[in-house]
């Protein structure tokens, strides 16, 4: 058991937790509580750290059967003192467990392309989110949470996106990030000109749009661009859009919350229509 915060490997969790400049170097993100790692594949788990008094504790059988496994696989898993938890974990009152698991790699192509065999084998029209320089870790793991629930294909942000890999933002995925495919450092101009090809139609929210958001026939395909929380879309970034369209505003607002936005158009798209249960 590790008992001193002074511990080789505790020091290097910490600086994985703070610095996402060596997460990025060493490919890797740390996941914090026991859903989390419940919802962490195990074959991208590299190092698992519990909590001497969760250990002792009697746990599902799952949640120990999955510990097993991942010794049994040869993943570094080592029980922890209280304060040890409390320093490498970036909660509060830390859940007593801390994954340190492999970054996920997706390429553009590769989600457009099985979006597009899904609608041709399926009938189920592509659906993606299209981030700029979005901030706030809370937000981005908003989205992420609601793309999946909405069926979305992917997301795509751009460099100035908040790192997904943030502790606040992992949290904030309720284990969405396993299963929501995402690019990070997209350049959104390639993406837009890859979605145009496969006739799937880019929609910016814009002063000048002519028709509101559930007015919209979104046949064929859907992608949003949401802008930064204070700023919104750059101009240039807006023009990339095929179609503005509206949300109502009433009251004094002048736009809503990102993620609140993004969860509006994604779930229009899907469910949204004269003939649908969501209408």
């Amino acid at each position: 058991m590790i008992s001193s915060t002074a511990n080789s490997r505790v020091k290097h969790v910490v600086q994985l937790r703070e610095k996402g400049r060596e997460r990025k170097k060493e490919g890797v993100f740390l996941a914090e509580g026991i859903r989390m790692f419940q919802e962490t594949p195990a074959s991208r788990i590299r190092e698992l750290y519990i909590e001497e008094t969760l250990a002792e504790r009697t746990q599902t059988e799952d949640f120990s059967e999955k510990i097993e496994a991942c010794r049994q696989a040869g993943i570094f898993v080592e029980t922890v003192s209280s304060e040890v938890m409390k320093k490498m974990a970036d909660t509060m009152s830390p859940q007593g467990v801390l994954v340190v698991a492999e970054m996920f790699a997706y390429q553009p192509e590769e989600l457009i392309r099985e979006a597009v065999k899904r609608r041709e084998q399926e009938g189920r029209d592509p659906l993606f989110l299209l981030l700029e320089d979005v901030q706030d870790p809370g937000n981005l793991g908003t989205m992420i949470r609601t793309a999946e629930g909405a069926g979305a294909d992917g997301i795509f942000m751009t460099e100035g996106c908040v790192d997904v890999y943030n502790p606040k933002t992992i949290r904030s995925t309720m284990g969405s990030l396993y299963r929501m495919p995402f690019v990070c450092g997209a350049s959104l101009l390639e993406v837009t000109a890859l979605l145009k090809r496969e006739k799937i139609t880019t929609y910016a929210a814009h002063l000048k749009g002519e028709k509101f958001f559930h007015e919209i026939d979104y046949h064929g395909g859907s992608a949003f661009l949401i802008g930064n929380e204070g700023n919104g879309l750059r101009e240039e970034t807006a023009d990339l859009a095929d179609t503005y369209l509206k949300i109502p505003m009433e009251g004094k607002l002048e736009s809503l919350n990102a993620a609140m936005a993004a969860g509006l158009l994604m779930y229009q798209s899907r469910y949204g229509g004269a003939d649908s249960a969501w209408h």
